[in-house]
């Protein structure tokens, strides 16, 4: 199982302060928190698209890039990577060459977003937001499959005898996970082609979550890649630790209450109690994790969410140091002995290159039998949304 963080690179004031980071000092602090993340023996650094402010994290594949150059082990991704307003070629090509710069160490996450306004700045409706999703990624899945290309859609000019590069590293296409909150269409794309599905139910009850996993799963199976308990799931968190669970509370309570996503709604105790949010003692996230699995199954990845709502990078780090050291070991036994055998491990670039047989000249059919994709020669997914 895979454990590690994600960023949404928020440039918020910090309320105990009143002092809000620079632009720059948020782009430096996300650097350093990655490369944090690969000290304390995290598996994962996932990094978010935004095209506004207060948020700085524009161009993912340069900043991934750069902290590939200055890791050697992490995973890097994206939670998410907007498959709505960006073109897909862009992305193709985009996401390709950082797989090169990485030597296969990344995957990425495909989101809609949810910020209404940057759909007109990229000249999208954002009605359109599903059917975009739906016909960018059945062509991004075949630019990445086949050499040469020809296309015609809704919602971009045509392609004919189009090449996209570079091509994927060893012939093989980064792994793509679905990101999704609230939409089963989403969830059913992700079990067509066979990808993973990452629930990020962070502002979720356990209720909903379940629902769009289950109908994720149940789908999996329904296009034969594999059984229900096989699929490949993953899920978002939040959290805020300290030894003691009421100097946790005390600490993080004024970051909550001002936060712009969350803060001045419902308590910081209805939160933590309704949804994946921990705030408290190492002990207390683990064993909150451990409880994801009950209505979420055998799952492969696990992401949380620390620097956010203003909180300084001397916690952030902090933050890490006690993740690593007290709470993803205990999680990574725990979990491994509560797995079955038949459920599979997170793809990654080496399983990915193994199972196609371990050769540059692998085929299209050899990666599509590992990820579950079947190559389509229509531009978009017939999507049969079943709840």
């Amino acid at each position: 199982m895979q454990f590690g963080i994600f960023t949404v690179g928020d440039v918020t004031t910090d309320p105990t302060t009143g002092r809000t980071p620079t632009e720059h000092e948020r782009i430096e602090a996300t650097v350093a928190i990655a490369k944090k993340a690969e000290e304390v023996g995290l598996d994962v650094f996932a990094t978010g698209q935004h095209h506004n402010p207060p948020f700085i994290p524009s161009a993912p594949t340069t900043t991934l890039a750069y902290i590939a150059a200055h890791t050697e082990r992490i995973i890097l991704s994206t939670s998410t990577t907007l498959i709505t307003t960006t073109d897909p070629v862009r992305i193709a090509e985009d996401y390709a060459t950082l797989q090169h710069l990485s030597n296969g160490r990344m995957d990425l996450m495909m989101g809609r977003g949810n910020t209404g306004p940057v759909y007109p700045w990229f000249g999208k409706d954002i009605r359109d937001g599903i059917p975009l999703a739906i016909e960018n990624y059945a062509l991004l899945h075949r630019l990445w499959r086949e050499d040469v290309v020809d296309w015609q859609g809704k919602y971009r000019t045509p392609l004919q005898g189009f090449t996209s590069t570079p091509r994927p590293l060893d012939g093989i296409p980064p792994f793509v996970w679905h990101g999704s909150i609230r939409s089963p269409e989403i969830a059913e794309q992700a079990a067509y082609y066979g990808d993973g599905f990452f629930s990020n139910h962070i502002f979720w009850p356990a209720s909903h979550t379940k629902q769009m996993v289950q109908l994720y799963r149940r789908r999996f199976e329904h296009y034969g890649h594999g059984r229900a308990d096989q699929a490949i799931v993953g899920l978002g968190g939040q959290v805020f630790m300290r030894k003691n669970s009421q100097d946790a509370v005390r600490e993080f309570r004024p970051y909550f209450d001002n936060a712009p996503v969350y803060g001045h709604g419902p308590s910081l105790e209805e939160f933590t109690s309704q949804t994946p949010l921990t705030v408290g003692s190492p002990q207390e996230v683990i064993e909150k994790t451990l409880g994801f699995r009950e209505y979420a199954g055998d799952y492969q990845r696990q992401l949380w969410l620390l620097d956010h709502a203003g909180l300084p990078l001397k916690t952030v780090l902090e933050q890490l140091d006690i993740l690593g050291e007290e709470v993803v070991p205990v999680l990574r036994k725990e979990f491994a002995a509560l797995r079955p055998a038949h459920v599979p491990d997170a793809p990654t670039h080496p399983s990915l290159l193994a199972a196609a047989g371990g050769g540059h000249d692998s085929t299209v059919h050899a990666v599509d039998d590992v990820t579950g994709a079947s190559p389509e020669s229509d531009h978009t997914a017939t999507l049969e949304v079943t709840k």
